[in-house]
């Protein structure tokens, strides 16, 4: 009888962890669109008159989060996102002047390079990811301040050529498309999630997790630095400021969208795409209601921290690497 009981008793646990999981998954699908109503609502249809604003502003927050949702997949942290927009924005514009196509490679190799020293040092200095990520974020922010604090870095006229919603909207959904593809089917996302689930016990399964992870670092660098090419389209140039605060963005990003911020299995693709659809909705719902920046910063703080409690596994913060 007692063996009967302890069965039920586990199983009855089992429902009701299964209909949390299932609450969470939906909450911030839910909560994006009482967002849009209620901000709607606020602002007498100016929500929805201005979709297409708030599509225009979503393309770079949506594509850069991509590379750092499988960063934060393996348990790992990026502070630096907004220096490698604006160290690959600024070779954009320079190699815009001699061929589009260049400037866009160019773009992606210069994150990639910066993706490729914060590996190096997290992998093989075996320095934790945040530490390491928020040195390469002040250090390339001083070289972006001394490279454009004169004047901002002018692009091509050419680039204006590429400011459609056909080409920022083709870039997105390639590397959104091209991104759920490698993670739902491929072993790639399998690996990403067993390393943060337990990178232990993934190194025993026979993955490489230190080649992996450096990899991840100099992949999600790449994706922000062909964000930079979408990001200067629509601006023209650099500015000294280009790129700041983005990687807080990404993160408040991805934690609204339901990313459990110590990542491992419980990580959805989806969470790119509705995460960085609230935070947008959000932060232009604000500005039309003609809140101050720190009454923004106030309401987005108390958001972030809702989500952070809701999504938070605590059983594996304490990994977070």
């Amino acid at each position: 009888m007692a063996t009967n009981a302890a069965a039920v008793s586990k199983e009855d646990q089992l429902k009701k962890q299964s209909t949390m999981n299932m609450v969470r998954a939906a909450l911030p699908i839910i909560g994006l669109v009482v967002v849009f109503i209620v901000f709607n609502i606020l602002t007498k249809g100016g929500m929805w008159n201005s979709r297409k604003l708030i599509l225009n502003q979503i393309y770079v927050t949506m594509i850069s989060a991509t590379g750092v949702f499988f960063i934060m997949t393996m348990g790992g942290l990026d502070f630096s996102q907004g220096s490698i927009m604006g160290m690959a924005s600024i070779t954009v514009c320079v190699l815009s002047k001699t061929n589009i196509f260049l400037a866009i490679l160019g773009g992606i190799l210069t994150g990639a390079a910066i993706g490729a020293f914060n590996g190096f040092f997290y992998v093989n200095r075996k320095i934790k990811s945040f530490i390491v990520t928020i040195c390469s974020m002040f250090l390339f922010r001083g070289v972006i301040k001394y490279l454009a604090s004169n004047s901002p870095v002018a692009a091509s006229m050419a680039v204006y050529d590429y400011d459609t919603m056909p080409v920022k909207l083709s870039i997105t959904l390639a590397v959104l498309l091209i991104g759920f593809i490698a993670f739902r089917f491929t072993k790639f996302g399998t690996y990403l999630k067993a390393i943060g689930a337990g990178e232990k016990a993934a190194k025993f399964a026979g993955i490489r997790t230190d080649r992996m992870k450096f990899l991840i670092y100099v992949l999600s660098g790449a994706i922000t630095g062909l964000a930079a090419f979408v990001n200067i389209v629509k601006n023209g140039s650099a500015t000294a400021n280009v790129g700041n605060q983005l990687e807080t963005q990404i993160l408040i990003a991805l934690v609204l969208g339901g990313m459990p911020i110590s990542g491992g299995a419980k990580v959805r693709f989806e969470n790119i795409i509705v995460g960085a659809m609230l935070y947008t909705v959000l932060n232009n719902g604000l500005t039309m209601m003609g809140l101050t920046t720190q009454a923004m910063q106030l309401v987005q703080g108390v958001v972030f921290l809702i989500f952070v409690a809701v999504f938070a596994d605590r059983q594996s913060l304490s990994v977070i690497k």
